[in-house]
């Protein structure tokens, strides 16, 4: 059974980040897996312009891809099917019931969905009320028979499998043919997994699921059979991981692995810019005869007041850049650097605004510039995904091969990938590349603390063996910024009116020994809303207001709530100093590298004498 339910249901960045391909989605009444691009209807669905992404797509996963495609949703016009049967109504994301196996809560019955003892019910009015009841159960009281819930316990490997729990295997210890039917018992009020019992009733042998999990689940569960629930497929080479025994619903069951760019201008042309924002339709026009049929179908409406001959010329251009052999795919951050750093009013657009302002009063010599950034666009791709381990921030491309990456169709090759736009505000700040320079050189010992930093990257890595553990260490110099950032923005989410869940950061370090040096941070907030957001990020960044709130947050860093713990912590266990919830860690969709690399040291003295001299804001910051 396979149902298409509205994307109205959850948002489109939900789609991306939350319940793309191969999660999970909780339902009222079922658990449904979102199914694999195979199985999308993408006829209503228009590409996204965004041509840097879609090259980074492809250093990916390879040149075939065409396409950026947003998860389908009904026409604009459309407020609502009248009729369950209307052909819009089934415009959405394909589903399919996962886990197969469910619960009857009062008999306590365990059983897969495709043997026939739980009956489907579905609504041809509301497909979001379908569900699975136990008609025949003999200790069900009243009128109603029970609703079926799912099973809660899965099965999962590090390969990116995932597969329903082996329970006929599990209650009897090994293969078997008994045909008894199973019983889910809770012995116990804690709900854990050494409460749970699942019993025989035939042969009357039961088992507790705690032994399912940590060191005794390594002994007791068999090996992964290589199932791949969302492509309705198996593994031809099968797999030789161990099954790691999950919850439903577990934050580990799914990660999404993005590649992510803002849209920045290429052109000051105010028709080359109209032609970059509608790129993904007139990068297939052929030839100049085919211009007239568009103006006639009422795709060029925004190029009603240019001819023929300059909208072809614009797009020759826009196909055939001049420096398009030189353009470097895998760094998605450097054109954006090099936009931010310019801050040049001349390229702005109705997607891409930018004033300079001033720097803060007092912090002229750490900061060189401050860009209000009043409107921005992100677009964002969904490449894969990975199972068990965290992938980390896709910020170069290239980093993937670290952790086995679950492809998001059957074929090997896809010819596109969903993502999704959304529109924003940011503040950018540049950082004095002499006062960088000046800091290191200042304190020698930053040198040792940059190199024990090194060490306990690769030791993390190693732990999780991931392939060169050694490799993509980001630097003293990523590590300074990053904790300003997540400072800043601590102390922004108080006044700014968005949540801190809501604000991102975006990192921009590089060493002078590379080609160019980067030393930047961009704090934006985003909203699916085509008109972005209200502004209120941006007014912060004025002058007298951001030097406000640089000097409370450098305050704030120089004493945390859980010192000396976390002044004196140390980076052999996590890739962090001293950072912890209370004075540095910030939301999960805010951070680009998972709370990693940060230590609050780097910006000001703190009460661990060891470190207090390495802060880079010592002057301004000291008590």
């Amino acid at each position: 059974m396979s149902n298409h339910y509205r994307v109205g249901e959850l948002r489109p960045s939900q789609i991306m980040f939350s319940f793309g391909v191969g999660s999970i989605v909780d339902l009222p009444n079922l658990s449904a897996m979102v199914m694999g691009l195979d199985e999308w209807d993408t006829t209503q669905s228009n590409p996204l312009a965004e041509e840097r992404l879609l090259a980074a797509v492809r250093e990916e996963l390879g040149p075939q891809v065409q396409r950026l495609v947003p998860p389908p949703t009904p026409p604009e016009d459309d407020l609502g099917p009248t009729s369950p049967f209307d052909k819009n109504a089934r415009v959405g994301i394909p589903v399919s019931p996962f886990p197969g196996w469910g619960v009857c809560p009062a008999c306590r019955l365990l059983a897969p969905f495709s043997k026939g003892m739980f009956e489907f019910k579905p609504d041809p009015y509301r497909a979001d009320r379908n569900r699975y009841i136990h008609s025949n159960c003999q200790r069900s009281r009243g009128k109603y028979a029970p609703t079926v819930i799912p099973a809660r316990f899965l099965v999962a490997c590090r390969q990116g499998h995932l597969d329903d729990f082996p329970w006929l295997y599990y209650v009897h210890r090994g293969a078997t043919d008994c045909p008894g039917a199973l019983r889910l018992l809770e012995v116990g009020v804690s709900g854990s997994a050494a409460d749970v019992v699942v019993r025989c009733d035939r042969c009357n042998q039961s088992r507790s699921l705690s032994d399912a999990f940590g060191t005794p689940g390594t002994q007791n569960m068999p090996q992964c059979r290589g199932r791949n629930p969302h492509l309705r497929n198996f593994d031809d080479d099968g797999c030789e991981e161990q099954m790691k025994s999950i919850l439903l619903g577990a934050s580990n069951s799914w990660f999404p692995m993005t590649l992510a760019v803002l849209s920045i201008p290429g052109t000051r042309d105010e028709l080359g810019q109209l032609v970059e924002k509608h790129w993904a339709v007139l990068k297939e026009v052929a030839g100049i005869s085919e211009l007239s049929l568009l103006r006639r179908i009422g795709q060029l409406k925004p190029f009603s007041t240019y001819t023929d001959d300059d909208l072809w010329a614009a797009i020759q251009k826009q196909a055939h850049p001049e420096d398009a052999e030189d353009e470097d795919t895998k760094n998605l951050k450097l054109p954006e650097w090099l936009v931010f750093s310019a801050a040049d009013p001349a390229l702005n657009t109705d997607d891409f605004r930018l004033k300079p302002v001033a720097p803060p009063i007092g912090y002229e010599s750490y900061i060189s510039k401050v860009v209000l950034v009043e409107r921005l666009r992100e677009v964002r791709a969904l490449i894969g995904f990975t199972r068990i381990e965290f992938p980390g921030e896709l910020s170069e491309v290239g980093t993937r091969a670290e952790i086995p990456m679950v492809p998001l169709s059957r074929s090997v090759h896809p010819r596109w990938v969903p993502a999704t736009e959304i529109r924003g505000e940011g503040v950018f700040l540049q950082f004095q590349e002499a006062a960088i320079a000046a800091w290191i050189k200042r304190h020698p010992a930053l040198q040792e603390y940059e190199k024990r930093s090194h060490q306990a990257h690769t030791q993390w890595r190693k732990v999780r063996n991931i392939e060169n553990p050694e490799e993509h260490f980001p630097g003293l110099r990523y590590m300074l910024l990053h904790s300003f950032a997540h400072a800043l923005m601590r102390q922004l989410a108080i006044e700014c009116g968005y949540a801190a869940a809501s604000l991102r950061e975006r990192i921009y370090s590089s060493c002078p020994e590379d080609d160019i040096a980067m030393a930047g941070v961009l704090i934006y907030t985003a909203a699916p809303d085509s008109e972005g957001t209200l502004g209120g990020l941006v007014n912060l960044g004025r002058p007298e207001i951001l030097g406000r709130h640089i000097d409370q947050a450098l305050e704030q860093m120089r004493l945390c709530a859980s010192d000396p713990l976390c002044a004196d912590h140390e980076p052999s266990t996590e890739l962090h100093w001293a950072a912890c919830h209370a004075c540095l860690f910030s939301p999960e969709t805010s951070c680009e590298r998972g709370n990693k690399y940060l230590d609050r040291a780097l910006l000001v003295p703190t009460i661990n004498s060891k470190s207090a001299s390495f802060a880079f804001f010592q002057d301004v910051a000291s008590p």
